[in-house]
């Protein structure tokens, strides 16, 4: 459902290149709530795209095109100012931190005061079905339960758009299903243009939404 306000995520003739080769060109929009699948044989640039949307692609590409985020060009613009998730295939929990001490990392500076970030931290985990999992070891959590917590990780951040790098991946296919609608149903209920970038053409097919096959 559209977010007032929200205009989604373009990619306006975002072209990619390496030493003279050119990996990719896009011109895509995503509304608000809407998941587009970029499908695509490794070396196609796909990962490449989700890095310049993130701001983190290396020097050495070549870059032209914008990319414009509810209306904010993103070029330019220091990766923590771009308002965009990301949630890769590896859940990337850090092993110090308690559970919650995860999700309280991500939240953003102007949630102040410890128990204000406390509950916020509670009410995500409460939306994951996870309700007592704030002083819970990483290291006991089920592969599902650690998917989770990386999403929620992702959302208290509060981005303005959601990208996945092959999240499902490393799933094991009792797992797979369910994620994925957790997945796409917060991305949706929350209201973020979604770019998954995957191998896996059921991925695609859970999405429910446009995919788009790379040469």
């Amino acid at each position: 459902m559209p977010v007032s306000g929200k205009t989604g995520l373009e990619l306006r003739d975002v072209r990619i290149s390496l030493d003279g080769r050119e990996l990719m060109k896009v011109n895509l929009t995503i509304a608000p709530g809407e998941v587009v699948t970029l499908m695509g044989p490794s070396g196609s640039g796909k990962s490449s795209l989700l890095g310049h949307i993130c701001g983190t692609l290396p020097a050495q590409f070549t870059i032209s095109g914008e990319v414009i985020l509810d209306g904010m060009a993103l070029d330019g613009c220091a990766p923590q100012d771009r308002h965009v998730g990301i949630l890769f295939q590896d859940d990337l929990l850090f092993p110090h931190l308690s559970v919650g001490g995860n999700l309280a990392f991500a939240l953003p500076s102007q949630v102040k005061g410890k128990a204000n970030r406390r509950e916020r931290v509670e009410e995500a985990l409460i939306s994951a079905g996870m309700e007592g999992f704030y002083d819970r070891d990483p290291a006991t959590l089920s592969g599902g339960q650690r998917a989770r917590v990386a999403l929620m990780r992702v959302l208290v951040s509060e981005p303005c758009a959601l990208l996945l790098d092959e999240p499902f991946s490393k799933l094991d296919s009792g797992l797979r299903d369910q994620i994925r609608s957790f997945v796409f149903d917060l991305a949706r209920k929350n209201g973020l243009p979604t770019l998954m970038v995957t191998h896996d053409p059921e991925d695609g097919a859970a999405a429910g939404g446009r995919v788009i096959n790379l040469a």
